[in-house]
């Protein structure tokens, strides 16, 4: 089976479900509260398994409650726990996540564990990059494990997908490694400096993610579909239709689909298709990780799209 090895974080996920997200300053009473396994590494780890892909996964959580019920939660979703390296110093990640009516969130985080990830400790999973062939990694780690990893993907051949989130300034020595990058709208205006709010502003966008080394950029827009542009070749994605309820883990689903249609082969135009589908069935429903599509929902919704959007 193709193998695809993500790097990133794990989280336990506190969920407050409202009427509407609150202003400043503001308390917006009568919700509903659920908890849930999220971080966006092991989103998007567990996103490319039930998509098809064999995964291993890099990561670090703490010692604690929240971190024994994360590796509990991962292996009973078939995912392997072999390569995440307790911490003895750090608690696990928390997010702290508000949703509102029309699945629109809001999320803050505290890394924990996640932060605590070394350059060394890549190092040591260099075999198991090696023998990937698509990396996926984000932002959620420091900044020197994501460039090794990177690196060290590059050095063996090995498809590198950098989801830029939470969304940082990134040199471009970090940048001239990443074979595709995802950024939302958000993100590539903050890694560019421009306003992104239309398909015009995110191909302008993605052209200069371009000229700072990156082969590819897909801008994912949300309910608007996504944006593919390489050198000499773009192509506009319409979303597929669906009704929205909880867009929290949306992205995750995407890239984690995304690395697994390409481990499997598929042009990557294909995969993006692929992508968008995962991600559209991943915001029908309430949470993270318990939103995350098997392979079969994917192709089921594909198929009903056939001559429609999607």
């Amino acid at each position: 089976m193709p193998r695809v090895i993500v790097i990133g974080s794990s989280n336990r996920d506190f969920t407050v479900r409202l009427e509407r997200l609150p202003r400043i300053g503001e308390t917006v009473s009568g919700g509903e509260f659920y908890t849930s396994f999220g971080g966006k590494g092991a989103n998007q780890a567990l996103a490319a398994h039930k998509a098809g892909a064999e995964v291993i996964f890099v990561a670090k959580v703490g010692r604690d409650e929240n971190g024994d019920a994360t590796v509990r939660h991962l292996e009973e979703s078939g995912l392997s726990t072999d390569r995440m390296i307790p911490d003895e110093h750090a608690p696990s990640g928390v997010a702290l996540i508000v949703v509102d009516k029309d699945g629109a969130n809001m999320i803050a985080v505290a890394p924990g564990a996640n932060r605590n990830l070394t350059t060394e400790e890549i190092v040591n999973n260099t075999d198991a990059i090696a023998r990937a062939r698509v990396l996926l990694i984000q932002l959620e780690v420091p900044l020197d494990c994501v460039q090794r990893a990177l690196a060290i993907a590059r050095e063996h051949s090995v498809t590198t997908i950098l989801n830029p989130a939470p969304v940082r300034q990134l040199p471009r020595d970090l940048l001239s490694l990443v074979d595709i990058l995802t950024p939302n709208e958000v993100e590539a205006g903050m890694l560019t400096g421009d306003t992104v709010t239309e398909v015009r502003d995110a191909l302008s966008a993605a052209h200069r993610l371009l000229d700072a080394g990156v082969k590819h950029v897909i801008v994912t827009l949300g309910e608007k579909g996504s944006l593919w542009v390489t050198r000499g070749q773009e192509r506009f994605f319409p979303p597929c239709r669906v009704t929205p309820v909880d867009s929290t883990a949306a992205g995750d689903a995407f890239n984690g689909a995304l690395a697994c249609a390409l481990a499997h082969g598929r042009p990557i135009q294909e995969a993006i298709r692929f992508a968008n589908a995962a991600g559209a069935v991943t915001v029908t429903r309430r949470g993270a990780q318990s939103a995350l599509p098997a392979r079969e929902e994917i192709e089921q919704l594909l198929r009903s799209n056939q001559g429609e959007p999607c």
